[in-house]
């Protein structure tokens, strides 16, 4: 009996054997491990990739400015930075060149760049000062889509003395901003609205104290005034301001406030009241936008606006300010 149990013992040990060997001699296939998700999403380039980007802008822009070209920006030029840049050209060409394009440096101070993987992707770039010793500009970099190059879309002037609020670095991106984004002091929609409003009413506008004071605003109450003081008992002259639906991009400051690319629209109309009048059209730039000396019913004029704006966290005591605008006039009629 026990030489028995003894037999059965050792078959079992050997088959227990024979089973960790070949579990032994089966090595399992390596498998590849997925990569982890990351906690927020990167940033949407490189620094490399972004002066790569700036590079391609700055050549596109050379070319189709040494010969005012318009055909040649579209590789890297659109929206209010394409309307502005063709309407430059055409007043260059109007006034013989004493009326340049604007100088546009693709050298960077400062990359902003967002912290996404969707699109389309708004980046910022605050550029070194031109060589004619105006202000930077902070341009506006876009890529509507993942086989779409970025483009520049458009272009504010810093105003004097404006010091940039801090942002991300870079390599780590700025978060993204939904234009009802609730923990601002108003959210980036609304900050667009009203600011249109304050420019349209000024110190008797409902938003005029959410707001610093800036050299754009007395420059359009300025320009203004003086068409007003033109037209005098001739006409009226009017201004709107029209704020596109949504900002183009905000993106996160440091101090959990925001920096808000949006666009208006400005058109700008004097109208005859007086019979048998004419409104002379002597300036060469609108004289060949509208394709007429004189109007003898009305002139209009229609700017495009770019502003970039820092609006601060909900509860701060700080105010809305505007850090860079550009006001250009991209078309005209004259009936």
């Amino acid at each position: 009996m026990t030489s028995t149990l003894t037999s059965r013992r050792l078959l079992v040990a050997a088959g227990c054997a024979l089973v960790l060997g070949l579990t032994a001699c089966a090595t399992p296939l390596p498998q590849a491990q997925p990569e982890p998700v990351p906690a927020v999403a990167p940033a949407a380039t490189t620094v490399d990739q972004s002066q790569d980007v700036l590079t391609d802008v700055g050549e596109v822009l050379a070319a189709a400015d040494a010969t005012l070209d318009p055909a040649l920006l579209p590789p890297r030029v659109e929206g209010p930075a394409l309307a502005v840049r063709t309407a430059e050209y055409a007043r260059a060409t109007a006034t013989a060149g004493a009326k340049p394009p604007t100088a546009l440096p693709t050298d960077e101070q400062v990359l902003i760049v967002p912290q996404t993987d969707v699109w389309p992707r708004t980046q910022l770039v605050v550029t070194k000062q031109p060589d004619d010793l105006q202000a930077p500009r902070i341009l506006v970099m876009q890529q509507t889509s993942p086989r779409e190059q970025y483009r520049l879309w458009g272009w504010g002037r810093m105003g004097a003395g404006v010091q940039m609020p801090a942002t991300a670095a870079p390599q780590t991106g700025s978060e993204v901003l939904a234009p009802d984004e609730a923990g601002l002091l108003v959210t980036p929609t609304e900050a667009l609205q009203q600011y249109a409003d304050v420019l349209a009413n000024g110190t008797a506008s409902a938003y005029a104290a959410t707001f610093q004071p800036d050299t754009f605003r007395t420059s359009i109450e300025a320009a203004r005034a003086a068409t007003v003081a033109g037209v005098q008992a001739a006409g009226t002259a009017t201004e709107t301001y029209t704020p596109e639906a949504a900002p183009v991009v905000s993106l996160r400051t440091v101090d959990g406030g925001a920096i808000v690319v949006g666009q208006l629209t400005t058109v700008s109309t004097v109208t005859l009241t007086v019979a048998g009048g004419t409104i002379p059209i002597s300036d060469p730039f609108y004289a060949a936008l509208t394709g007429k000396p004189s109007a003898a019913s009305n002139f209009v004029r229609t700017f495009t606006d770019v502003l970039v704006m820092y609006v601060p966290p909900a509860g701060s005591a700080a105010l809305v300010q505007l850090l860079a605008a550009e006001h250009a006039v991209t078309s005209a009629t004259a009936e």
